[in-house]
């Protein structure tokens, strides 16, 4: 019997013998589907420190293939997993330079940004900075999601791990493949806006004048944006032989902003080999990666001091210049500034520069045991220029410099073992131990500003041209750190013919971030996974094709966002004071004070993850999925808490208090429903829900009763939060006044509630009070969905994906705020519902309650691409196709601001923020990849 090449080859790789293969062959009508069962159950997963036939895996992961992630223009490999993993929740932005928001089975700590954030291994390197690896770079990503899949990271993995496999050279002749596109992207829906002529309309039948009206009729968030173009090229160059191998690859991306002057450029090269020596015993590999990454920000801060906030409010009425041809500017209004003016008057650069060095040696020492050395090295530089022209409206010094640049370092050395070995009959059994020594360098840096420039010619390049500099005040630095890390490791294996399947594992971590009496930590898992669907009585039901039970528990830790200093006391520049010497001289000197207790007793925050799933399969496979339910529970929570500079010199304890709990279940479902000779529809759905709790915030020693958090800066509202933590409630959780509709002279008016029970008395009241503040919502979604579907029909491809989130709440920050029709007499502009759903002179229209809590629910078509492949070209092109795709097709929701994808990461998600508010856009690609 003659069997497929490609076949033999792929059994070969998964260890399936071609003798298997043919005897399950001859005579059996579902070999096909058996022949692909048997190739996926055999599938290679990356898991920590090594890999795992798919069918032996006890834990929860996810691979994602590079033919399988998102498309589109994406600066951050994190972007291509939007939807695309149960439990992952990714919310992207469409401003270019703005990482996205992730989180994996809910947030676990009250500590922002990496900490809360999965912890990244690429290549079996831990803590590798994503932007070092391009997209077309990736071979696959394995997403590990409970604790037995992550507890081998140990105090870095509660958040999840993201292991990022990279392309690599093989056997056979160079090949040269390109992959490039261009997008053109636009906005996808701007903010209704009132017109100069609704508002000088408003201002007459209202009885006033309008001020700043120049007779103009300027429509700003037109003169604002622009259609951005972007366009990435990846050339790699990759071959080799049966002993080595070898893939080297460029790339550049270059991606416009749709608001003039943000841009993202990115330079990147990458370069990996390896070779086998001393009779193929001894495998070395290198590698090189390097990037540089140049972002082009505008300014979004706080107090109207953002281009894409003035756009919004900027009158319509007033010109873009004066006749004299500069900006045009209202020095009356406050926290009033020209859009345009910020655009092309205040500008800022940053320049990321990341290395890495890698260098790995693999040793079969025996059969089956294989020893493994790596050592990685990462350097980085950021270096900030900003410049204030002598025509800024925010910064009027006459021209005004600022340039930074920081330095940072990492290494990293891993040596462990694996010893796999499967005994006579049914017994397999895997061993795994190593060691782990780690070394940060960070905050090693400086900064200058300077001012009264004589031109704006040299801008920020040659500061030396300036007049003047604020004395110490004008030089800012960095306090450099080194922080160290240790850690043993190991796991171990069983598995009784692929049926009963156990794992352990159990890692040492020793951290110098924490306190002298805490920096050690161990962290232990456990799991087992039975395939029940091997067992006589279920095979003879004639029902599954694949049944598995998986069970487990396991501790992680989260070390992520610490430095050096982190628990011990700390001195700072507080302000000046005049010293006086023996000679009478009196100068300045800086005061110095504490800016941080120390805490000996600072630990590791730890979670406990509980997790059951249980993997299945009916019609030979056509139809497949997951479900999974897992409780995770986190302890010893850092957070920071008041106390009293009578005992400690410094305001706030860095402590660990609190607990917060995390319990969710996910469904994924995989089906083929139609596949001949010339169609094929395959369709993934998955399914995730999640209940976020905050359960402990206090205890004997430190407390806090709760934490208002979320200030959106609403017009006569600066100090009052939208958002509470506090315990009983998810992080995320709304607590706002109660909107109570308008009393007899049309003014906003709000429901009183009694200070001691938080329950409404009946009353309301125009000057709501504090204590009126209640629980209005949550920003954590109850459901998150994702659905691919992939249609072809012969060469012909169509890529369908959905994205959706349900049952969350958003605020909605720019409508509250734009929904003040006083705003209008102070010669500024609103939303055009202001203009008819708002009473002239109420001065409570724009008061941070539900009014502006809205359901963030929404069902979105995030992608559609449809692909042709050529084939080979006349022998002299291997593989030739191309493509078109649209992100961001359409959108159901009721959400009334521009788009419901807001940010669900930190401490504070859910909310529509105004200074840093971009709109999302809509983008068409076309592309093509070719290979020789």
């Amino acid at each position: 019997m003659e069997l497929n090449k490609n076949l033999i080859v792929a059994m070969l790789a998964t260890g399936i013998s071609a003798n298997t293969f043919a005897a399950n062959d001859s005579t059996n009508p579902e070999s096909v589907e058996t022949r692909r069962d048997t190739l996926k159950l055999s599938e290679i997963v990356v898991v920590g420190y090594g890999k795992m036939r798919r069918k032996d895996i006890t834990s929860s992961i996810t691979t994602i293939q590079s033919s399988d992630l998102n498309q589109g223009v994406y600066t951050s490999p994190a972007q291509l997993l939007q939807g695309k993993v149960p439990g992952l929740t990714v919310s992207n932005s469409g401003d270019p330079n703005a990482a996205p928001s992730i989180t994996l089975r809910g947030a676990s700590t009250l500590r922002t940004g990496a900490a809360m954030e999965p912890y990244y291994i690429v290549d079996g390197v831990p803590g590798v900075d994503l932007s070092l690896v391009a997209t077309d770079d990736i071979e696959s990503i394995d997403i590990l999601r409970d604790a037995t899949a992550t507890a081998i990271y140990g105090s870095k993995a509660a958040n999840g791990v993201i292991i990022v496999t990279t392309k690599h050279g093989h056997a056979g002749t160079a090949r040269v493949t390109y992959n490039g596109y261009m997008a053109v992207e636009s906005v996808s829906k701007n903010l209704d806006l009132a017109s100069a002529a609704d508002l000088r309309t408003y201002a007459a039948n209202n009885g006033f004048e309008l001020t700043n009206d120049m007779g103009a009729n300027v429509d700003w968030q037109k003169e604002v944006q622009r259609t951005g173009i972007s366009h990435n090229h990846n050339l790699a160059v990759s071959g080799g032989n049966a002993r080595s191998g070898y893939n080297v690859s460029l790339n550049y991306l270059n991606h416009e902003g749709i608001i003039r002057s943000s841009e993202m450029e990115r330079f990147g090269a990458r370069a990996l080999a390896h070779s086998k020596v001393l009779k193929d015993h001894l495998q070395l590999s290198l590698g090189v990666n390097a990037s540089q990454t140049t972002k082009k920000g505008i300014e979004a801060q706080e107090q109207g001091i953002s281009v894409t906030d003035a756009m919004v409010y900027y009158s319509p009425c007033q010109a873009v210049r004066n006749d004299d041809g500069t900006w045009t500017e209202s020095t009356s209004t406050t926290q009033y500034y020209n859009p345009l003016s910020m655009i092309n008057e205040d500008t800022r650069q940053t320049v990321y520069r990341r290395m890495q060095l890698t260098g790995k040696a693999d040793l079969n020492l025996l059969k089956d045991l294989t020893w493994t050395a790596q050592y990685s090295y990462m350097y980085d530089q950021n270096v900030l220029s900003e410049y204030h022209s002598t025509k800024s409206q925010i910064v009027k010094n006459n021209g005004q410099a600022t340039r930074s640049t920081y330095m940072n370092n990492k290494e990293v050395f891993e040596t462990f073992a694996n010893y796999n070995h499967s005994f006579p009959g049914y017994h397999r059994v895997g061993a795994m131990i190593g060691y782990s020594w780690e070394q940060t360098n960070q905050d090693d840096g400086f900064g200058l500003t300077v001012k009264d420039f004589y031109n704006d010619a040299v801008k920020y390049y040659n500061l030396s041209y300036a007049n003047k500099i604020d004395g110490m005040d004008g030089v800012e630095s960095g306090a450099e750190s080194t922080l160290r890390m240790i850690s043993f490791y190991g796991r171990l294996n069983y598995s009784y013919a692929s049926r009963y399947n156990f794992q352990a594992t159990l890692r040492r971590d020793g951290s110098s971030a924490f306190g002298k009496n805490n920096r050690w930590a161990t962290f232990p898992s456990v799991s087992a996974a039975w395939r029940i669907g091997e067992e006589e009585f279920i095979r003879n039901l004639g029902i599954f094709s694949d049944l598995k039970l998986r069970v487990g528990y396991g501790v992680s830790g989260n070390s992520l966002g610490f430095d050096a200093y982190s628990a011990r006391r700390t001195y700072g520049v507080s302000g000046w004071f005049q010293y006086t010497d023996e000679n009478g001289v009196t100068t300045d000197k800086h005061t110095l004070a504490a800016t941080n207790n120390a805490n000996p007793n600072l630990k590791w925050e730890r979670t406990g993850m509980f997790n059951i799933g249980v993997d299945f399969g009916f019609f030979n496979s056509r139809l497949t999925g997951t479900i999974e339910y897992y409780d995770k529970r986190t302890s010893d929570l850092i957070y920071y808490y008041p106390v009293s500079t009578n005992r400690y010199p410094y305001g706030t304890m860095t402590a660990n208090v609190g607990d917060i709990s995390n319990r969710g279940i996910e469904l994924t479902i995989n089906a083929i429903p139609v596949q001949n000779d010339d169609w094929q529809w395959t369709t993934t759905l998955n399914l995730s829900h999640n209940r976020n709790r905050v359960e402990k915030l206090s205890n004997a020693a430190f407390s806090v009763k709760y934490q208002d958090l979320g200030y959106p800066w609403i017009a006569g509202n600066t100090n009052v939060a939208v958002q509470r933590l506090m315990e009983g409630c998810p992080i995320g959780q709304f607590y706002t006044y109660e909107f109570a509709g308008h009393d007899e002279n049309g003014i906003s008016q709000f429901w009183v509630h009694d200070p001691a029970t938080g329950k409404r008395t009946g009353e309301k009241t125009i000057k709501p009070e504090d204590t009126d503040r209640t629980k209005t919502g949550s920003a954590q979604p109850k459901l998150t969905l994702g659905w691919t579907n992939n249609l072809s029909y012969k060469n012909w491809t169509l890529n369908l994906f959905f994205q959706g989130m349900f049952g969350n709440k958003i605020f909605n920050a720019l409508r509250a705020q734009y929904n003040s029709v006083t705003l209008i007499k102070q010669g500024k502009n609103v939303l055009r519902e202001a203009l008819t759903n708002q009473n002239y002179g109420d001065v409570n229209s724009q008061s941070p309650s539900d009014r502006y809590i809205e359901n963030g629910s929404f069902m979105r078509l995030s992608s559609m691409t449809l692909s042709y492949n050529f084939g080979k070209l006349k022998g002299w092109v291997d593989n030739l196709s191309v493509y078109a795709t649209c992100n961001n097709v359409f959108t159901l929701t009721s959400y009334k601001g521009a788009d419901p994808e807001v940010s669900l990461g930190g401490l504070t998600p859910g909310i529509d923020w105004r200074k840093d508010y971009y709109p999302h856009t809509r983008t068409f690609m076309f592309g093509m990849k070719v290979s020789f």
